[in-house]
């Protein structure tokens, strides 16, 4: 049975695409189920005979194998792209592979074309398009008779436009066809209400063959920019912390949920070894990591997901439409701070189940970002993310003759440990850790932590 938003959604797809408008934006927040109304407003397409084929993309292989399955089931047909298909499902990536022969087979059909989180895909011209972006304007765009786009997060972090979307002139804001935001779905128990924990500290010593000096909380400490944010999520008593703090509330949790899970997002693959150490060593917590190393992550994912293991350890895997409803706990330790990222990192833990405590629980550390972005989750468009008039060429970064938006190039960055900055770390049995970065020698005191809960969503009672 859908859910009333995702009726009305699709009715009003249905309703621009039968007035002749080929295409249609829907901001739905992390969880609510974007990927059903999506496959509803294909069914429904189907029958008035409006479209042959259905073709999905988005933005990894976990969540395709998850659109699949979704597709198949309410459209009642096999969604493999095989010999009586109505459709499948790919990768973004995938695009670049196409050949001339593909597109020209669907040429003669009337095609439904659908984007699962677009805002991955760049540029309302071939000038500022990312390779995906690019390739949608030149070709799907060219041999879809409909596009329907899903995000739940429509904005990019280089303000370049989202691929085929419309903005408004000239405040520069995207314009949704249809939005449905976290505190519409939290009053509707359609997704559940966050608490996010930022851990801080208030007594940091920093010490350097120059100085010694005393910080007051991490954002002071950062400010200073002596070292990078990876020596705070790597400091031995800062994981140890954050993963305790998880672990207790998980632990609370399932003396209710029995199987409620919890996540941790590592900044790279030897951090997220480190973690799960501390997991499993520290906390006997049972424990699997998934990594994009991982040639068994999709099978590793799909395991743990029917499964009762406590944690799962991930570095660029567990992201954005990975459907495991019954993780509830979210330790962010990774260095990817952006505004963008960390919405993406809490929606995996907003999906509504039908066991009896529905809380959910991220815990992070209290930088000036994270908490800015914890303050106003109950903004489904935050201002500050505006598309530029005109975008400077430094936005976009040339490699190999294909453009690529600085936003993912750091990301691939911090997700791949050859590539940080070289950060030879050895730790001592006290509260201290002892750095080398380029050639300078210091040491980073956490003498103690404290917790700041924020609930974006506390509501007046009538």
């Amino acid at each position: 049975m859908l859910r009333k938003w995702q009726d009305q959604c699709a009715g009003a797809a249905l309703k621009k695409f039968q007035s002749g408008s080929p295409h249609f934006l829907c901001l739905a927040c992390p969880g609510a189920g974007k990927t059903v109304m999506a496959a509803e407003v294909a069914k429904r397409m189907l029958e008035l005979d409006m479209v042959d084929i259905i073709i999905c993309f988005a933005p990894s292989a976990v969540v395709v194998s998850s659109i699949k399955s979704t597709f198949s089931r309410i459209l009642k047909s096999n969604f493999c792209g095989g010999l009586g298909s109505l459709g499948t499902a790919y990768t973004y990536h995938n695009l670049m592979y196409f050949d001339n022969n593909f597109w020209d087979s669907l040429q003669r059909h009337r095609l439904l074309v659908i984007f699962d989180e677009i805002h991955h895909c760049s540029g309302d011209t071939i000038d500022n398009a990312n390779v995906w972006g690019g390739e949608i304007l030149t070709k799907v765009q060219k041999f879809a008779s409909y596009t329907l786009a899903l995000t739940g997060t429509p904005w990019r972090t280089d303000n370049v436009p989202i691929v085929l979307s419309n903005y408004t002139d000239p405040d520069g804001e995207i314009c949704c066809d249809y939005i449905y935001g976290l505190h519409e779905a939290i009053m509707d128990n359609v997704c559940r209400k966050p608490k996010i924990t930022l851990i801080n500290s208030d007594n940091l010593v920093f010490s350097s063959d120059e100085s010694t000096k005393n910080f007051g909380s991490v954002s002071e400490f950062l400010r200073e920019k002596l070292v990078p944010y990876q020596s705070i999520i790597s400091h031995p008593e800062a994981m140890k912390y954050v993963i305790k703090a998880g672990c207790e509330k998980l632990n609370e949790i399932r003396k209710v949920n029995s199987d409620a899970g919890g996540l941790v997002v590592a900044s790279s693959v030897e951090h997220a070894y480190q973690l799960l150490e501390i997991l499993e060593n520290e906390f006997a917590q049972t424990a699997t990591i998934v990594t994009y190393h991982d040639k068994e992550a999709l099978s590793k994912i799909g395991h743990f997901r029917q499964g009762t293991t406590e944690w799962i350890v991930s570095v660029g895997m567990i992201s954005e439409g990975t459907d495991i409803p019954r993780l509830q706990v979210c330790c962010h330790l990774s260095t990817v701070k952006t505004e963008l990222y960390f919405r993406q990192v809490l929606g995996r833990i907003l999906r509504i189940n039908q066991r009896k405590n529905q809380e959910a629980w991220l815990f992070t550390i209290a930088t000036e970002e994270l908490t800015l972005y914890s303050e106003r989750l109950i903004k489904d468009l935050p201002k500050d993310y505006k598309i530029m008039q005109e975008s400077p060429d430094s936005l976009l970064i040339k490699t190999d003759g294909n453009l690529i938006e600085p936003l993912v190039r750091k990301q691939i960055n911090d997700m791949n440990n050859e590539e940080q900055l070289s950060l030879d770390m050895c730790f001592n049995e006290s509260q201290q850790s002892t750095c080398s970065v380029k050639d300078r020698t210091y040491s980073l005191r956490i003498n103690s932590f404290y917790q700041q809960v924020i609930d974006a969503f506390v509501y007046p009672t009538v």
